[in-house]
C-alpha cells in the first residue's frame, strides 16, 4: 500500500490533508504492520499464530463532511478517489476498494457509516510480508467504529471486518492474523492466537541479547494474483477426505497425523505435502510457546528453520531468494530464520544473537549481491502498539 519507509509522523498527514482539502483534519487514527515469529499459513486452518504488532503503520487524517460520500487521498501514490457509500459497485482503483471494503462491512454490522474526507499514509514497505493492507484496513475500521459507531463494535469483531474486506472487496481468501495483530498490538509483547476460539495470550518479548531483523528479498509478490488461494483449496481438500472418517472435523486444526495417512491415497501429492506442513506447523507454535516461557531461544529457533523448510519444500511458497537467505542464516549461526508472510517473496524474519549481527548483515549483504546483483533491504523491528487514535 505504501512507497515509502521513511518513519511517518502525524504532522505530515495533517499537513497533506490540510494541503488538499484547504481545511484542517479533525481526528488522526494509526494501525500497525505487523511480524509473525511463527505459524505461517495456519490462521485459515483453524491453528495458531504468534504475531506481533510493529513500529511502522498507517496513519489517517479524518474529518466527517456531512454527506454520504467519502473522498479519500492517498498521500503516497498522490491519488485520489471519491465513492457513494450506498454505491453497489464501489470504486475501481485497488488501493480505495480497501477503504470501501471496510465502509460497506462496518455498515452491514449497523455501523451509521457517514461521508467523510481522509487523506492516509503509511511506511510499511510494501512486499515485505509486513500486511501493509490490514494497517489500512485496521486503521479505518477503528476510525469509523470511533467516529460513527454508536453502539461500539468490539474489537475482535474490528479484525473480521478487515478479513471480510479482503475476501469479497479484493479477492484473497486470508486468515484473521494480521488483521488481529493490527487491531489488539501491544508493545513488547507477542500474541499467540487461536484462530478457531479466537483467544489469545500475550507473551512478553524483549529477549536481552538477541535482535530480531527482517531481510527483503526485494521479490515483488501479489498474493492476489499468486498461488495463495490454491495452498487454501488444497488444505481444505483434505479437510473434506478427512471429514468422510471422521465426525467434527472442519479444519486442518482438527485432524491429526494417522488421519492424514489414512487418505494419503485418495488426494493429490501437492495437497498431502500442505496439510502436513500446516499439521507441522501447528505443532511447532506449541513449541515457541513453551520455550519462549522458558526464554529457550535456541528452540524457538530451531523450530523457525523447521518452518522454513517446511514452507519451501512442501508448502511450496518460498522463492530461490528466501531460500539464498535462509542458507546464509545458517551459514552466520543465526539462531533462527524463516520466510515471514504469505510468500513467494518479501522477507525472512531472524533471531540473530546481538553480537553476530553486524556480521550476519554484511554477509547477507555481500552475499545477496553477488548472486542476484541488489541488496537485501534490512528492517529492524521493534515490537509497537495495535490501532489507536492519535493527538492531533
Amino acid at each position: 500500500m505504501t512507497k515509502q519507509t521513511t518513519t511517518l509522523t502525524t504532522q505530515m498527514v495533517a499537513d497533506a490533508f490540510c494541503k488538499h482539502f484547504s481545511q484542517p483534519a479533525e481526528c488522526f487514527y494509526a494501525s500497525p504492520g505487523r511480524i509473525n515469529l511463527i505459524g505461517e499459513h495456519t490462521d485459515y486452518n483453524g491453528g495458531f499464530v504468534f504475531p506481533g504488532a510493529v513500529d511502522k503503520g498507517m496513519i489517517a487524517a479524518i474529518r466527517p463532511n456531512g454527506t454520504q460520500t467519502v473522498h479519500a487521498f492517498s498521500i503516497d501514490l498522490n491519488d485520489e478517489a471519491a465513492f457513494d457509500l450506498n454505491d453497489e459497485q464501489g470504486p475501481k482503483a485497488s488501493w480505495a476498494r480497501y477503504i470501501y471494503g471496510v465502509c460497506r462491512e462496518m455498515m452491514a454490522r449497523g455501523v451509521a457509516v457517514q461521508g467523510f474526507d481522509t487523506a492516509f499514509a503509511g511506511d510499511v514497505p510494501l512486499g515485505a510480508g509486513m500486511s501493509s493492507s490490514a494497517a489500512l484496513e485496521s486503521c479505518f475500521a477503528f476510525a469509523i467504529n470511533e467516529l460513527f459507531g454508536e453502539n461500539k463494535i468490539e474489537k475482535f469483531e474490528l479484525a473480521r471486518v478487515g478479513q471480510a474486506t479482503e475476501h469479497k472487496y479484493v479477492g484473497v481468501n486470508c486468515g484473521i492474523m494480521d488483521q488481529f495483530a493490527s487491531v489488539f498490538g501491544k508493545k513488547g509483547h507477542l500474541m499467540r492466537l487461536d484462530c478457531r476460539s479466537g483467544e489469545f495470550e500475550y507473551f512478553p518479548f524483549n529477549p536481552e541479547g538477541y535482535r530480531l531483523v527482517l531481510l527483503n528479498s526485494c521479490v515483488k509478490h501479489e498474493l492476489a494474483s499468486s498461488a495463495y488461494n490454491d495452498r487454501r483449496r488444497s488444505c481444505e481438500n483434505v479437510v473434506a477426505h478427512i471429514a468422510k472418517r471422521h465426525e467434527g472435523v472442519e479444519t486442518l486444526r482438527d485432524a491429526s497425523w494417522e488421519w492424514l495417512d489414512e487418505v494419503k491415497a485418495e488426494i493429490p501429492e501437492e495437497d498431502y505435502r500442505c496439510a502436513k506442513y500446516v499439521l507441522g506447523e501447528k505443532d511447532r507454535v506449541l513449541a515457541v510457546s513453551d520455550a519462549l516461557t522458558r526464554g529457550d531461544y535456541d528452540t524457538v529457533g530451531r523450530m523457525m528453520y523447521l518452518t522454513h523448510e517446511g514452507l519451501s519444500k512442501d508448502y511450496k511458497v518460498s522463492c530461490e531468494e528466501l531460500d539464498y537467505l535462509n542458507d546464509i542464516a545458517r551459514e552466520c549461526g543465526v539462531t533462527g530464520s524463516r520466510v515471514m508472510g504469505g510468500g513467494f517473496g518479501g522477507c525472512t524474519i531472524n533471531l540473530v544473537k546481538a553480537d553476530l549481527y553486524d556480521r550476519f548483515i554484511a554477509t547477507a549483504k555481500a552475499k545477496y549481491n553477488e548472486r542476484f546483483g541488489k541488496e537485501p533491504l534490512v528492517y529492524d523491528v521493534v515490537i509497537g502498539d495495535g490501532s489507536r487514535r492519535l493527538e492531533a
